[in-house]
């Protein structure tokens, strides 16, 4: 024990730079009458119980090994931590000291480490959402389609003709490309803000909107209009948001009177469908109407122009007559007996009796009273073909139309016909 007591004296000398105790005068009596194992006074000791001794003497000349290199290890790794990356769809806003320095895009950058600089990395190309009115429902972190919850505080809206309607409706915004710094450190809890916003912009547009122009066709007025006073009162504030689109999910009327609401508006759908019915027929019929009073027309065209053109012919071949016979009359008449009679006898179905002049004296004509053949009193005498008249062609001479005149013929198309004298 005297032994480990010693060890420990000696190496405290030592370390304090003072001589070490003469080894050969340790057995020697104490003059103060103790002994040779009488152990040595306690060391002397502060007022708050220590060791009077200066703590940091002790540590003078401890070595610890690699400390240099533990130094600058962790002075490397403290610098390699300014190294960092912005993704595409961010941008790095560098403070220094708690002061906005600069703005860095895509890529990796070195800003000086903590505390001396600090980076904050927005997503300004993310499209941001804000729910008013109701707030969508999610089962284990995914979204369910048309399950929402209403919130009637955020919801209930009085409209320009004093009728309360629910409006659910959400917005959709990003952060402008130079508008980091202001969504980071000119309000609060932007997100909050923008919502807030969009409450009272819907609020002021639906108070100068009817119900029935909120319920049916002025929906896309009212999200436009708010869209718009939306931006207006976000740059006003200097959020560094803009607004992308504002769409109204639900406008319903209170629960209290949604019954009648329902009855007017399947009036109007019917009155709606009533329209589109009459509107198609219109549609229908129109079409087929002009149709046919354009092939009224076009007929009524062709048959005047037929008759124009008929008549004009009539006139024209008139003319040329007249003038022939204004040249030479009896021949022009005589060519148009000739004419008419070759054009009567030439008729299909028509039977013809020549009948020799002198004849027909004796030949009484009976018309027929019932439709039948007429009976003449007495039979004809026979005809030889030598005396049977010959008709002079339009080219014969004019002396031959005496002959042709001598002869008496008696025609009645669809029966027979009996000459007589004329």
């Amino acid at each position: 024990m005297n032994w480990d007591w010693d060890k420990l004296q000696e190496k405290r000398q030592h370390q304090q730079g003072r001589p070490a105790p003469d080894k050969s005068r340790r057995n020697e009596p104490d003059p103060q009458g103790g002994g040779p194992d009488r152990r040595p006074p306690e060391p002397r000791r502060g007022g708050n119980g220590r060791d009077g001794r200066d703590p940091l003497q002790a540590l003078k000349g401890v070595r610890v090994p690699g400390a240099k290199w533990v130094v600058l290890a962790v002075m490397a790794l403290w610098g390699l931590s300014g190294i960092y990356i912005i993704q595409p769809d961010e941008q790095g806003v560098v403070l220094r000291f708690g002061r906005y320095v600069r703005t860095v895009g895509a890529g990796p950058h070195y800003h000086l480490p903590y505390p001396v600089e600090q980076v904050y990395k927005p997503k300004v190309s993310q499209v941001r959402q804000a729910e008013v009115g109701y707030r969508s429902q999610s089962t284990g972190g995914v979204f369910q389609q048309g399950r929402v919850q209403p919130v009637d505080e955020e919801s209930a809206m009085l409209t320009g003709d004093e009728n309360i309607v629910n409006v659910q409706f959400n917005i959709q915004y990003h952060i402008k490309p130079d508008g980091a710094v202001d969504y980071l450190f000119n309000v609060t809890q932007p997100d909050a803000v923008v919502k807030k916003a969009a409450e009272a912009a819907m609020r002021e547009v639906i108070g100068k909107t009817t119900l029935d122009a909120a319920l049916t066709g002025g929906r896309v007025k009212i999200q436009d209009d708010v869209a718009n006073l939306l931006q207006t009162i976000l740059d006003r504030y200097q959020v560094g948001v803009q607004v992308v689109a504002v769409q109204m999910q639900d406008v319903q009327p209170p629960r209290d009177v949604s019954e009648a609401f329902k009855d007017v508006a399947s009036a109007r759908e019917d009155k709606q469908r009533l329209t589109n019915q009459a509107e198609a027929y219109r549609r229908d019929i129109l079409p087929k109407a002009q149709g046919q009073a354009t092939e009224i027309v076009n007929q009524a065209e062709a048959y005047r122009q037929t008759r124009v053109l008929a008549a004009e012919g009539d006139a024209r071949r008139f003319l040329a007559v007249l003038e022939e016979y204004d040249k030479a009359q009896d021949v022009t008449k005589k060519r148009l007996l000739y004419e008419t009679l070759e054009e009567i006898m030439s008729r299909p179905g028509m039977e013809k009796l020549v009948l020799p002049s002198g004849v027909s004296e004796h030949a009484l004509p009976l018309l027929p009273l019932d439709g039948g053949a007429s009976v003449a009193p007495s039979a004809p005498p026979a005809v030889s073909p030598s005396a049977a008249p010959v008709l002079a062609p339009l080219s014969a001479d004019t002396n031959a139309a005496p002959a042709a005149r001598d002869s008496s013929s008696y025609v009645r198309p669809g029966s027979q016909a009996r000459g007589g004298e004329r």
